[in-house]
């Protein structure tokens, strides 16, 4: 199972369809966005994926609060489940214990990947590239083991580096 994972998108469109072009690239089954998407356009271009896809409101995303019934955009904390794997995601990094098989958060603007107690924490970083000259998302994919691709690139160059970090998934997944 590919599980592609975005933040902090802000007004970066450009940026948006990079990073979405090159997900489709990786064959993903589902998109996580932890917030910061700014305009409806971007709720509109992840739907429109052809995807499951799941969002929660980041602090810039007030203007998105009159068309979330269009849209799979949550409050925060939310949790969902993908196949046996218990997910919480959320934009702000307050909510960070380990209640679930997997933590998701953003607002920090820089990639974090950990495994705490049998839990998988992962912020993507940005797409809008505006604390560093970096598009960044990340890329889980879930098997034997939780396999975590970290992506980024400079926006003039697109070359894509990526990082890689496996660890043993623990007691909590089923």
């Amino acid at each position: 199972m590919k599980i592609g994972i975005i933040s902090d998108i802000h007004r970066k469109t450009q940026y948006l369809d990079i990073v979405l072009n090159k997900l489709k690239q990786l064959d993903i089954q589902y998109l996580i966005c932890a917030g910061d998407i700014v305009e409806q356009k971007h709720l509109q271009k992840i739907a429109d994926f052809g995807i499951s896809y799941v969002c929660v409101f980041g602090n810039n995303d007030y203007l998105l609060a009159n068309v979330s019934h269009l849209y799979n955009i949550y409050k925060e904390p939310y949790y969902f489940k993908i196949a046996n794997y218990s997910f919480k995601l959320m934009h702000i990094p307050f909510y960070m214990s380990g209640d679930t098989d997997i933590v998701i958060f953003g607002h920090t603007h820089k990639f974090e990947v950990n495994f705490i107690n049998d839990t998988l924490f992962i912020n993507p970083g940005e797409i809008c590239a505006r604390e560093k000259n970096l598009i960044e998302f990340a890329l889980l994919t879930i098997q034997d083991n939780y396999n975590v691709q970290y992506f980024s690139t400079n926006p003039t160059k697109l070359s894509w580096h990526i990082q890689t970090f496996q660890y043993k998934k623990g007691k909590k997944s089923k």
